[in-house]
């Protein structure tokens, strides 16, 4: 596939992007061997003294090859279609926000009061022991999301092992920090004086005197 130099379509024409499923084809809209074509027509049997050499000749040849061959399923060179229904339709990127890298991920909560992502453990409030939450990973941040609203926030790890703990997070619990105790008040026993009776009912009932 090719591409005129500096085209950023999404951005551009203000359309929005959709995340297919993974392992899936029959969701894939149709590729083609943009890799293949480019290795054999562009760089094949060449050398190049540096990096900004190789770049530069690509830049020459996606101007002055590629774009000008005609496409096999348009019928049309990328640059004549470009000029004729795409270049109207773009916008000025001034002023737009940058695309976002995030991912979306899903987590159960577990008895020690964290998530684990990327093989790291994040603290979360512990009451949300045991509850399904939705975590972003995205701009060095761990962002976790309950019922709609943000309940935790960490910086993210680098490597592997570590662990972050809020002390918010473990605020109200007793005794082990691993599982949260529930303490069961003891029923209220009736008052001393509520057990104790005069002797004169009992001798009412049994007779006689004591």
């Amino acid at each position: 596939m090719c591409c005129i130099h500096g085209y950023t379509p999404l951005r551009r024409t203000g359309d929005s992007g959709f995340r297919h499923a993974l392992r899936i084809a029959r969701t894939k809209g149709k590729d083609e061997r943009g890799v293949d074509y480019l290795k054999k027509n562009a760089i094949a049997g060449r050398r190049f003294e540096s990096w900004a050499a190789m770049e530069a000749h690509l830049d020459a040849w996606t101007r002055d090859v590629a774009d000008l061959c005609v496409h096999g399923t348009t019928g049309d060179a990328p640059r004549h279609r470009f000029d004729r229904d795409e270049v109207h339709a773009l916008r000025s990127l001034a002023g737009l926000p940058p695309f976002m890298t995030a991912r979306d991920l899903v987590r159960c909560v577990g008895a020690d009061c964290a998530v684990a992502i990327d093989g790291n453990a994040y603290s979360v409030p512990w009451r949300l022991i045991g509850a399904r939450v939705r975590v972003t990973v995205g701009s060095e941040l761990i962002r976790v999301h309950h019922g709609g609203r943000e309940v935790a926030v960490h910086a993210e790890l680098k490597g592997r092992h570590g662990r972050v703990v809020d002390d918010r997070h473990l605020a109200g619990l007793v005794g082990s920090r691993e599982r949260p105790i529930k303490v069961v008040p003891s029923p209220s026993l009736p008052a001393i004086s509520a057990l104790l009776r005069p002797l004169a009912e009992y001798e009412a009932v049994a007779g006689g005197s004591f």
